[in-house]
């Protein structure tokens, strides 16, 4: 057993090798997560760092931990209008579309591996959900940008679709050890996982929502770790009552997030950094617990289950549940190649092992095998496949600069980062001509790599950042700004200007 200074290097050498990686990712288009597991597999006991690792156990809990953290991120970062926009098509996805693939992937390997029906189909259950970690990762910091509609549908449909895939998993399971029999008790398995998390998440949600307000913890750094223990707490409770602690933690993110708690900003960084590291932990412990000389025994019998995968079950999945959503024939065939695979299929994978299943070992081998498939080529591809499809959003433009107001209390103010695009209400025009409402004050203005201190005379120009500190209440109306003309209409005179004839009632066409 390594003494505590050597396993405190170990983990310092692993953390930079995955930010090397994560830097190399964007260089060569490798998706981040394959490049963790690969760095995990040369750690490992068959690789250069010869680390002797095999507790299922523990890396079954530690994939379930993280995996908390970094659906509590995204839940942080989905708005409740991409949701109510998305609901639909992502909630059918994420039952009936697990459903369809874990059936399709699950008879093929069944015939392929010569194993039993039931054995098939809980290997088509691990690999049948699309893995939230992958997506969010290639989505929000792969180099790759999709109309808005699009990734909306998949980060809901991969965040909400893991009580679809544990309860396949856990059920199939539970039969091929006798443990419950077929009908109503597998249909309450269900429905108790799906209820209980949703209403656990929700109810921890908007607990965590009404403390982060009116508890003045006196100290900035103690709001995010409040939020983490919500988390924690949120996914423990619905786990406790037999939920689905997955559900309930991406829920409670949800709700935190979109109610713009005390310290919002810093809640959000934290977490940020917090996923990064859960995600390089738990795909280098993933790739730690696997055996490359194994992974080989079961690499061609895999290759045909991850085309059927790819290639069948989840285009078929896509294309039944989805068709009726108003999706373009291109935006389908995207879907369809967007089933990305990740950390949860392994950890799933962990589950047979655990309950002692015959053939463990080998299902294990196989779902990782997929793992490494779909990142490699799915996830490689999918910038090329926007671009194919012609489904890329226009270029984003990052804020060169960013400012927050910090305040351990509640407070009636935001600060929004607005891009000046050529066509925009604002473009080539003063602050004074403009005349935004009572309670809207540009603070600053980023030009190329100056920053500016505006005034009145001041002249906005496209490709300005601008900076501006608004009650919420303004932000629909200051929207109107900074939009296109011919997108919105025109914003609402300033009250102001009818009692004084020198101000115009609106800002000029």
């Amino acid at each position: 057993m390594p003494d505590t200074a050597t396993l405190i290097l170990a983990s310092g050498i692993l953390l930079l090798l995955g930010i090397a990686s994560n830097k190399l990712s964007t260089r060569i288009g490798v998706p981040v997560l394959l490049l963790f597991l690969l760095v995990g597999m040369l750690a490992g006991s068959e690789g250069v760092g010869r680390i002797d690792f095999e507790d299922y156990s523990l890396a079954n809990s530690i994939g379930t931990i993280a995996l908390c953290l970094i659906l509590f991120d995204g839940g942080l970062r989905t708005s409740f209008k991409s949701i109510r926009s998305v609901w639909k098509p992502a909630a059918v996805l994420a039952s009936f579309g697990v459903l369809i693939t874990a059936m399709i992937t699950g008879l093929a390997a069944s015939w392929i591996l010569g194993i039993s029906i039931l054995e098939g189909l809980l290997l088509g259950s691990i690999v049948g959900s699309t893995d939230a970690s992958a997506v969010f990762s290639v989505l929000r910091s792969g180099g790759v940008s999709i109309r808005k509609r699009l990734a909306e549908t998949l980060e809901v449909e991969s965040g909400s679709n893991d009580p679809m895939a544990i309860f396949l998993t856990v059920g199939l399971i539970q039969l091929l050890t006798g443990a419950v029999a077929p009908g109503p008790a597998l249909l309450g398995l269900f429905l108790t996982q799906l209820v209980v998390g949703s209403v656990a998440g929700v109810l921890v949600g908007y607990g965590g929502v009404w403390g982060l307000k009116y508890i003045q913890l006196g100290a900035a750094g103690l709001y995010p770790v409040m939020a983490t223990a919500l988390a924690l707490f949120s996914f423990g409770l619905a786990a406790v009552l037999d939920g689905s602690g997955f559900l309930a933690v991406y829920l409670t993110g949800i709700v935190i997030g979109n109610r713009r708690p005390v310290f919002h900003r810093g809640i959000l960084l934290f977490h940020d950094a917090a996923a990064w590291i859960c995600q390089i932990l738990m795909f280098m412990t993933l790739g730690l617990l696997s055996f490359p000389s194994r992974l080989m025994d079961v690499a061609g019998v895999t290759l045909l289950i991850a085309a059927v995968l790819i290639l069948v079950a989840r285009p078929v999945a896509v294309f039944l549940c989805a068709s009726w959503f108003r999706f373009s024939f291109h935006e389908l065939l995207f879907l369809s190649w967007v089933g990305l695979k990740g950390a949860v299929p392994i950890t799933l994978a962990t589950f047979p092992m655990l309950a002692g299943l015959p053939g463990a070992s080998v299902m294990f081998d196989t779902v990782f095998v997929v793992v490494l498939v779909s990142a490699l080529i799915q996830g490689w591809t999918l910038p090329p496949a926007a671009r194919l499809l012609k489904l890329e959003d226009p270029e984003q433009h990052p804020t060169p600069v960013t400012l927050e107001i910090s305040s351990l209390r509640d407070i009636d103010g935001d600060i929004v980062d607005y891009y000046v695009e050529p066509g925009c209400r604002a473009a080539g025009r003063t602050l004074r001509e403009l005349q935004f409402p009572a309670g809207v004050v540009v603070a600053l203005i980023a030009r190329d790599q100056e920053i500016i201190m505006p005034q009145g005379r001041f002249q906005i120009e496209s490709g300005d950042h601008v900076v501006v500190v608004l009650r919420p209440s303004l932000r629909t109306q200051v929207d109107q700004y900074f939009s296109r003309q011919s997108d919105s209409p025109e914003p609402e005179p300033n009250p102001e200007a009818l009692n004084n004839p020198s101000i115009p009632n609106r800002p000029p066409k």
